[in-house]
């Protein structure tokens, strides 16, 4: 073995982290590629190396169902000739194979047509060393075993199953303890990468019997396993809302306000970032085009971004490319006040990247409205007459046009009160208006990702019932 540096103990960073590999073993893979892209002539180069493992276990009417470990590694190459680029990836990390991996890029990028605005990032917008290392608090290894998993799995659907003996079944449990790292670096002067972990747990029971029979579920998730919610409240509350769905009915069609559960809520929160985002604006396929700075909420809407919260799951000291990322109002009473850009969407458009390569960071939509007693039972009181969404099907969302047409189930309300459980229904708008008619936002805050919103009341739409 030529150099110590590879030799396998070198490879561990401590016997608990979790890791097969050391920081310092990655950041010689990826110096290892920039060489070699250098030595074929490259005019410059980029590269990532990666590792992800974990350990998933589900469980089954109190049974053991399926338990997998998982450990994935990556090495990704960018190479740059001149206005041409090539890509090429590998999960072999010898000299040999980074060599081939790099040729291989090499010769892509050769037969690329060539792009003027395919290059590294400016210097200027090139995170700077002291960033780099921000302690964001986003590593916490669960160092549980399959047995310990399993425990936790079957206490949650237990505690489901017990809650009422219309609870007739299981579409099971399960934990999930995953983490990852990475080292990345390019010959524009970036070098970093960091350590995060995501944890969860979840459970799906059945209620009622025959063409009764209604599914729902819960889950927790959380970056440190000790901030997960306990197995039995995630049960229990899975089971009520399983319960809360019987009987339900089909109601006639009719326009009426629609209200979204938090969770449902960060989809649309989500549909906004998908229509400002750069990829979608240099093709001209959204429905915000030309957007920045003007209204498209309310004006008692706002919309923060913040890539420094501590233990946020869409938190990182730099994106994607190694850009500096920044806390910033991306919407202020109800303008757009920035787009989601990377370094090649931002000069397609003649802008300037916002730090936004690989998505959005810790977004919040927020109302100046929203008082602190506006949970879910408040905002059905606005609601007053109309539908509650718990829950949406398909994929029926048209973002060059705005057109918004999704299946649904949830309740129907009247009076402020819910009357009874709905289904098989169809909502339907254009996602201009529905982003107009936001009427409130409740303080029942939902973290889905990168995104945190409350339940989300919109002044009217098309419900399509029987």
């Amino acid at each position: 073995m030529k150099n110590a540096k590879h030799s396998p103990r070198s490879r561990h960073p401590s016997p608990l982290s979790g890791f097969a590999y050391s920081r310092e073993f990655f950041e010689s893979r990826v110096d290892a590629s920039l060489k070699a892209a250098k030595k074929l002539g490259a005019t410059d180069a980029a590269a990532e190396v990666s590792e992800a493992c974990g350990l998933s276990v589900s469980v089954r009417n109190g049974a053991l169902e399926n338990v997998e470990r998982n450990r994935d590694k990556s090495l990704g190459v960018t190479v740059y000739l001149g206005q041409r680029r090539g890509n090429a990836s590998t999960s072999d990390f010898s000299d040999a194979a980074i060599a081939q991996t790099v040729r291989a890029a090499y010769d892509i990028a050769r037969f690329t047509a060539q792009d003027p605005f395919a290059r590294l990032p400016e210097d200027a917008d090139v995170c700077p060393p002291k960033e780099r290392t921000r302690d964001l608090d986003l590593f916490h290894p669960w160092s549980i075993d399959s047995e310990g998993a399993a425990q936790i799995a079957l206490a949650c659907e237990a505690a489901a199953l017990s809650v009422d003996k219309r609870i007739s079944n299981s579409e099971g449990a399960a934990v999930s303890a995953q983490q990852s790292h990475f080292f990345s670096a390019h010959t524009n002067g970036f070098r970093g990468g960091y350590a995060s972990s995501r944890h969860s747990l979840s459970v799906s029971p059945i209620a009622g019997k025959g063409k009764d029979m209604q599914r729902d579920g819960w889950y927790s998730s959380q970056r440190k396993a000790s901030d997960l919610a306990s197995p039995e409240a995630v049960g229990r509350y899975a089971a009520e809302r399983a319960l809360s769905r019987l009987r339900a009915r089909k109601i006639a069609t009719t326009e009426c306000p629609v209200l979204f559960e938090s969770p449902m809520a960060a989809g649309l929160l989500g549909a906004f970032v998908q229509a400002v985002s750069g990829g979608a604006l240099y093709r001209k396929s959204t429905f915000l085009l030309d957007s920045l700075g003007k209204r498209v909420f309310p004006a008692h809407l706002d919309i923060y971004e913040d890539p420094f919260l501590q233990g946020g799951k869409g938190s990182s000291p730099f994106d994607d490319e190694g850009v500096r990322v920044q806390a910033r109002q991306v919407v202020e009473r109800g303008r757009v006040m920035g787009y989601f850009l990377s370094s090649y969407t931002a000069r397609k458009l003649g802008m300037r990247t916002t730090g936004n390569a690989g998505g959005s960071h810790n977004l919040v939509l927020q109302s100046r409205h929203t008082r602190r007693h506006d949970d879910l039972q408040a905002m059905i009181a606005k609601l007053g007459r109309g539908l509650l969404v718990t829950e949406l099907m398909g994929q029926g969302v048209n973002y060059v046009t705005g057109d918004y047409s999704r299946g649904a189930s949830g309740f129907w309300v009247e009076n402020g009160q819910i009357a009874y459980p709905v289904h098989e229904i169809t909502i339907a708008g254009n996602m201009k208006d529905m982003f107009k008619g936001i009427e409130a936002i409740g303080a029942d805050t939902y973290n889905y990702g990168a995104k945190t919103v409350g339940s989300i009341l919109i002044n009217r739409m098309k419900v399509a019932g029987s």
